[in-house]
């Protein structure tokens, strides 16, 4: 391995690096730091040239890490960590408590969920702006890709703050037009003879008709797709019978619950992420407390 980075270090490639890594791909790392797809392969290039080594095998299925590189990430990350604490010591922004605070949350919860609630905090917060991320991706606090986030499972980074804010239940739902035109549902297994919305990649619907010994397969639904507001429009359209948590259906009056009470669908925990350096940021630390308070209201 050569010793140019001794001479001239660009941090940019390492960011890329890392990137590309966790992406998997060029076209996800470019994404995720928000520039282009050929620059991203530059610096992974220049960052093989200075090293002297290869990085990225590329495949058709996007990019495999030699075993270089798995050796390297780990101080890779080290120096990706002390970069965005000395550039978070710099800024002095925990001292502000006005500016952005950047939000994430899933798709369904940024369209149906959120948008409430910002605008009763616009209301008692009016010198704080929101960026609000809306992806069913996890994006990464420890990056400061995001502020604040809430998730549906439980952050295991020991550098964040996680507080549970409820449980948000789910159940079947189906539009009055659909119902009206099919038969009767009395029980469970009457889904089984109905149009069913799921999932297309992700298993969670399947593995939930599995747990309740009901072993279908991808093909029993008559429309799948993972965008949880196709779905949703799906139902409400008439397309079939899907599920979906309950605060979408609010105030939906064409859907209506199907079998309330005989499906045993688990809740999903709520979370509220945070990184830790909450304790000294008066501006995240306002609009973290005005979601820990109004969330479990409204879920």
């Amino acid at each position: 391995m050569n010793t140019n980075l001794e001479h001239g270090f660009d941090w940019s490639l390492v960011r890329s690096f890392l990137a590309a890594l966790d992406q998997g791909s060029l076209l996800g790392a470019a994404r995720q730091l928000q520039m282009s797809q050929p620059t991203v392969g530059r610096h992974i290039a220049e960052l093989e040239s200075q090293l002297g080594v290869v990085l990225f095998e590329r495949t058709g299925r996007g990019l495999v890490p030699t075993a270089t590189a798995l050796q390297l990430a780990q101080a890779a990350r080290g120096m990706e960590a002390g970069a965005l604490q000395l550039s978070r010591t710099l800024s002095g922004a925990q001292s502000q408590s006005a500016g952005t605070v950047r939000i994430t949350a899933s798709v369904p919860v940024a369209v149906q969920l959120l948008p409430p609630v910002l605008a009763d905090m616009r209301r008692v917060l009016p010198d704080i702006q929101i960026e609000l991320v809306s992806s069913n991706q996890v994006s990464n606090l420890l990056r400061r890709e995001a502020d604040i986030a809430v998730r549906m499972v439980r952050p295991d980074q020991s550098s964040l703050i996680a507080r549970k804010i409820g449980d948000v239940r789910l159940g079947a739902y189906a539009s009055r037009s659909y119902l009206e035109s099919h038969a009767p549902l009395h029980k469970a297994t009457d889904l089984l003879q109905h149009e069913l919305i799921g999932n297309d990649a992700n298993p969670a619907i399947l593995q939930g008709f599995a747990a309740m010994g009901y072993p279908v397969t991808r093909s029993t639904f008559a429309l799948r797709s993972d965008d949880l507001i196709v779905q949703w429009q799906a139902v409400r359209a008439g397309l079939g019978v899907g599920f979906c948590a309950d605060y979408m259906a609010r105030g939906a009056a064409d859907v209506v619950e199907v079998l309330p009470g005989q499906l045993k669908i688990p809740s999903l925990p709520m979370w509220l992420a945070v990184h830790r350096e909450i304790r000294t940021s008066a501006r995240i630390r306002r609009v973290f407390d005005f979601l820990a308070d109004a969330l479990p209201r409204v879920i």
